[in-house]
């Protein structure tokens, strides 16, 4: 039996999202994606805490490390986009019959695809590193060598839970990946003092006032931790565990997507719709990590004290735009269910009100963080340099945060794109807004009126303001609704199989 022939055992779970009230059904689809990204940004946090207590180079190390994986990862991760709208177009078509072949070729491409980077960002990691200003032969460099290819042996175990996450949202489930990256968080929180400081100077033992069983402990082992490298093990310990249920869960068809294990099988058919929808994904995502990345190699000509804050502040900000990436993807759903089922206006009212309530959401936290941007880097460094990180931290914050809610509007715009199909178009806005619009003006701030870090606060923060002003002009003249891939069931195209 195929696996689209299963009863829907998990439909109980899915939103629907193309009949009655709309605003309801976004915050119901879009909340557990928010609470799911806060998890995410959990992982990362974590991470640069306790690896804070390591000192200034740990975190610098770590800085460095991110830029890289994040934009190897994204390389992959703009194919499970793929797996959301087509996903989400067949069901709003009613092609349920081609969901479970879609959905398990989405799984065999990416993991396959994950695999091979893998190989590649291992082989390459010591040039990347020093590609974007990581200098050979320190000790930050050294860390960031251990830590990006620890990384890259995950890699394929952090892609089995993302894909999971993308079909079921696609699908109209976004509960069921929040539990399992709860589970994930809860495992690498507890894993992360243990495998980073082992039993001496761990603060979770002196807040626990257990001083004497670390002593007791570390007598008996002489376990000093993996240092930065036990983040990264930490991450993919738990990362791997969730990729297993992920799988099960889709075999056994207790999600609502049951696959069978023909349809793994890729056809060309679906390959070439794969390829299409996530090859310019895959482009746009790589771009926010090439942005990064580019922006990490600006900042180092700043200093090490400028990379560390830069570091932290791009953690905090990926932390306060969770409710705008978390509407952002529910409103990829929306938008793809609804322009299956040939409800163009239903979808468009979905892009206003996501980015209505992202933008009031993100003005109120911009004050907060304003006002607190101080304490708020404080909390994520230690050590004899911490007070300069904190004080350009802090400016990071000051500046960038004034338009956090021009961020969190564009990342709903993207979504709507992305969900219409039209991954072209948000590639086009993600190379505008990330690269083109950002680094150029960062660089001249930089290093022609020598404004230093302060520089490049600005060119960021300039740049979010434009990409909105466009794309909303793009936006308004309604044509992004062609990219539609699967229609009513007139139009639906022959089984692959």
């Amino acid at each position: 039996m195929s696996g689209s022939d299963a009863p829907d055992s998990g439909g109980r779970r899915a939103v629907n999202v193309t009949d009655g009230p709309l605003l309801k059904p976004l915050v119901v689809l879009s909340l557990p994606i928010v609470l799911t990204n806060l998890l995410q940004v959990a992982y990362n946090l974590a991470d640069t805490f306790w690896v804070g207590r390591l000192g200034q180079d740990a975190v610098s190390a770590l800085s460095f490390s991110w830029a890289i994986v994040f934009l190897i990862i994204t390389l992959a991760a703009g194919f499970t986009v793929a797996g959301t709208v087509l996903v989400a177009q067949n069901k709003g078509a009613g092609n349920l019959d081609r969901i479970s072949a879609v959905a398990g070729q989405t799984i065999a491409f990416v993991i396959g695809a994950s695999v091979l980077l893998s190989v590649v960002g291992y082989a390459l990691a010591p040039w990347l590193l020093g590609l974007i200003g990581a200098t050979p032969g320190t000790e930050v460099f050294a860390l960031s060598v251990t830590y990006t290819r620890t990384m890259f042996l995950g890699i394929p175990f952090v892609f089995g839970f993302f894909i999971f996450q993308s079909l079921l949202q696609g699908w109209g489930d976004t509960r069921t990946p929040l539990y399992l990256m709860l589970l994930g968080v809860v495992l690498n929180v507890v894993a992360d003092p243990f495998l980073i400081l082992g039993f001496q100077d761990n603060l979770l033992f002196e807040v626990a006032g257990l001083t004497a069983l670390q002593a007791d402990l570390f007598a008996a082992t002489g376990f000093t931790g993996f240092g930065v490298q036990g983040a990264a093990i930490a991450t993919i310990a738990s990362r791997g565990l969730g990729a297993v249920v992920a799988i099960g869960l889709l075999l056994s068809g207790r999600v609502g997507i049951h696959l069978a294990p023909r349809d793994f099988v890729p056809t060309r058919e679906t390959i070439r719709k794969i390829v299409r929808i996530g090859g310019p994904a895959s482009v746009e995502m790589s771009t926010q990590s090439l942005g990064v990345t580019v922006v990490t190699a600006l900042v180092a000509l700043a200093g090490a004290d400028a990379v560390a804050a830069y570091g932290i502040g791009t953690r905090v900000t990926s932390l306060v735009v969770l409710p705008a990436l978390g509407l952002a993807r529910g409103t990829e759903t929306i938008v793809g269910q609804n322009l299956g089922a040939e409800q163009p206006d239903r979808a468009k009212r979905s892009v206003v009100a996501s980015a209505a309530i992202t933008a009031v959401v993100l003005a109120v936290v911009s004050v907060i963080v304003y006002l607190g941007a101080a304490a708020i880097v404080d909390v994520f460094i230690t050590g004899p340099d911490a007070a300069r990180v904190v004080a350009v931290g802090a400016e990071y914050l000051r500046i960038v945060g004034a338009t956090y809610a021009f961020l969190g509007v564009f990342h709903v715009l993207q979504g709507a794109y992305r969900g219409s199909g039209s991954t072209r178009l948000a590639m086009i806005f993600g190379v505008l807004g990330l690269i083109l619009l950002r680094v150029p003006p960062a660089y001249v701030l930089l290093a022609w009126f020598d404004l230093g870090a302060t520089g490049v606060w600005y060119g960021i923060a300039l740049a979010n303001v434009a990409v909105v002003l466009i794309s909303g002009l793009y936006f308004r003249r309604g044509t992004w609704t062609d990219g539609v891939i699967e229609r009513g069931r007139e139009r639906e195209m022959p089984a692959d199989d």
